[in-house]
């Protein structure tokens, strides 16, 4: 069974948070876990380094463009980074994310 996990980064925890917050009380996502990373890129003529937060959110395929929108339309970043990802679980597991969300 598939479900898709949306990677996100932010620029901490409490950001995050509010975002992923308001997401599972609208039950578009079943769940999150964060991440703390390191990255480096490219912006605006320069290389940048930063410590951010990774969210992945797990939900339905269907939920996409819908939790997609709301992070584009509250996140801090100028660009923020939304990526989906279709993967596959046990039974079990994709069952209770899509019992969660709707």
């Amino acid at each position: 069974m598939k479900f898709i996990i949306i990677y996100c980064t932010h620029p901490n925890k409490e950001q995050s948070e509010k975002i992923v917050n308001n997401l599972l009380e609208s039950k578009l996502i079943a769940c999150v876990n964060y991440l703390p990373i390191d990255v480096s890129y490219h912006w605006k003529w320069d290389i940048a380094n930063a410590s951010v937060i990774v969210s992945l959110l797990k939900t339905r395929v269907e939920n996409w463009e819908k939790v997609k929108k709301y992070i584009e339309d509250n996140h801090s970043y100028e660009i923020p980074c939304i990526i989906k990802m279709e993967v596959e679980a046990n039974e079990d597991y994709v069952n209770w994310i899509y019992n969660e969300t709707r």
